[in-house]
């Protein structure tokens, strides 16, 4: 067999990032392709993101394209769902990557606040949309959480709208919502042979969560000592391709270590209502689990 039948009758991966276009999530885009993977980055500005794949196209990475989608809001994100959908004939990984770390309240359409859009109900309709890819090809889901999660509070009635709105602590906040439904879906998914885990990449210099002012001069001088966006890839990559952790599934990691949640996000009554609310606010109805999808 020559190496274009061999390509054909195994094809390569294919990974979606989203927030592809910069910091960590271009690092994991990165990682990707050199492990053989081709790349679909999901970039809600379209020249930033046209520049990013440009980027590392000139760098080797042929197999890389670009789908613009912006998570800011319930009706971008089902289109951005819906451009992945006839952009992509089948997702092997799917890196929930795109994070807003906001210094004030920023409401979205329909009175959403946007990091809650972003960090929590986007993740949680993609996963819904693209699920029969998903299925079709046993894939693997990867959450870039954060360890701030501990200082959550999710409180279903204040936390959508912003209500209990901090500069500090609504990240933490909303990420714990998030991470609060990675069980689940592990659960929805468990006989589909679909995967989801969440993973904490360490503490790394991004320009998630930057400032203005004397603050923002501080936290910048500050991160000059955090590690690198490509040392922070590598948890998200390990979770995504490497054969060691390929069955474990609903798993939380700080960084390679497997941890388990904290009681804050171990919740089950209020996952149980952060998911139906997530139904609610995403227009999506609840359906049977998908069931087992062979793969010759």
């Amino acid at each position: 067999m020559d190496n274009a039948e061999t390509h054909r009758s195994n094809p390569a991966r294919t990974a979606v990032v989203t927030g592809g276009n910069r910091g960590i999530g271009y690092a994991i885009a990165a990682r990707l392709l050199q492990d053989g993977c081709e790349v679909v980055l999901v970039a809600r500005d379209r020249e930033r993101g046209e520049a990013a794949r440009a980027s590392l196209a000139e760098s080797g990475g042929t197999r890389v394209r670009l789908v613009v989608g912006d998570l800011s809001s319930v009706r971008k994100a089902r289109a951005a769902a819906e451009a992945l959908g006839e952009s992509c004939p089948r997702i092997d990984v799917l890196v929930h990557n795109a994070g807003l770390w906001p210094s004030r309240r920023m409401p979205s359409e329909g009175g959403l606040e946007q990091a809650f859009v972003t960090n929590h109900l986007a993740p949680f309709l993609l996963n819904h949309e693209l699920e029969p890819l998903l299925v079709a090809s046993r894939a693997r889901v990867v959450q870039v959480s954060a360890g701030l999660y501990v200082k959550g509070r999710a409180d279903p009635e204040r936390t959508p709208t912003g209500l209990d709105f901090h500069p500090m602590r609504t990240y933490a906040d909303t990420k714990l919502c998030n991470l609060l439904l990675v069980p689940r879906f592990a659960e929805r998914w468990k006989d589909a042979g679909v995967t989801i885990n969440a993973v904490h990449p360490g503490v790394i210099r991004t320009g998630l969560g930057d400032r203005g002012g004397p603050l923002g001069y501080l936290l910048k001088a500050v991160k000059l000592l955090w590690k690198s966006p490509d040392v922070g890839a590598g948890p998200v990559v390990r979770l995504a391709l490497a054969e060691q952790v390929a069955r474990r599934t609903g798993r939380y990691f700080h960084i390679e270590v497997e941890q388990p949640l904290a009681p804050v996000a171990a919740d089950a009554a209020l996952a149980e209502r952060l998911w139906t609310q997530a139904l609610e606010l995403t227009g999506l109805e609840q359906t049977p689990p998908p069931a087992r999808h062979d793969v010759a």
